[in-house]
């Protein structure tokens, strides 16, 4: 048993080790110098052991993307708990949305903008796809109106994300980021 138990933990410390060494090749250098040869000579493990654990570079990405989701879901949180009031956690969790798009670029591509083969709305998602959006749903929750709060929290993290892509992009200039963010919140906490 102490064999199959040491290869279990093996395993998982090398697929852990590739998710890792993919995701910092991203964030340094983008997702195009992500290819299974670099990370093979990243972690000192041959192409095959890559292929041992993952089919190729998107389910790498897929597995990078949970592990985001669950990072986002924790800012999120700790934002949303954080904050005094409503009205504060929304615009905290606003705040630290944005804010993770803006420190892991890489990571938020993978989760939200390239195709990575994770089913999203769907009772068969990974645990830590949902997280996310329940911590917006969290947020908003005292200011949705009745049967409205999925709706509510879908237009508020739409009007997010267009922000961070808007941004990101150079189509919007990051000196009235802030004062972007102060107008999404007041707009949509108004009466609370």
């Amino acid at each position: 048993m102490a064999i199959r138990e040491r290869r279990e933990r093996e395993r998982a410390e090398r697929e852990r080790a590739i998710i890792s060494a993919a995701r910092d090749l991203a964030e340094s250098e983008g997702w195009d110098a992500v290819t299974t040869r670099r990370l093979a000579a990243e972690i000192e493990y041959s192409q095959p052991v890559l292929y041992s654990h993952f089919k190729g570079k998107e389910a790498i990405m897929a597995a990078v993307a949970v592990e985001g989701f669950a990072d986002l879901a924790r800012d999120l949180a700790a934002a949303r708990v954080a904050a005094a009031g409503e009205r504060q956690a929304v615009a905290a969790v606003a705040e630290a949305y944005t804010s993770f798009a803006e420190r892991r670029p890489a990571l938020y591509d993978a989760m939200f903008t390239l195709r990575v083969d994770l089913p999203f709305a769907s009772p068969d998602a990974p645990i830590d796809l949902p997280r996310g959006f329940a911590e917006l749903a969290d947020a908003v929750r005292p200011i949705a109106a009745g049967d409205e709060l999925e709706a509510l929290t879908e237009t508020f993290w739409s009007a997010l994300h267009g922000l961070v892509t808007l941004m990101r992009s150079g189509r919007l200039r990051r000196a009235d980021h802030a004062r972007r963010l102060a107008l999404l919140v007041d707009r949509f906490t108004r009466g609370t």
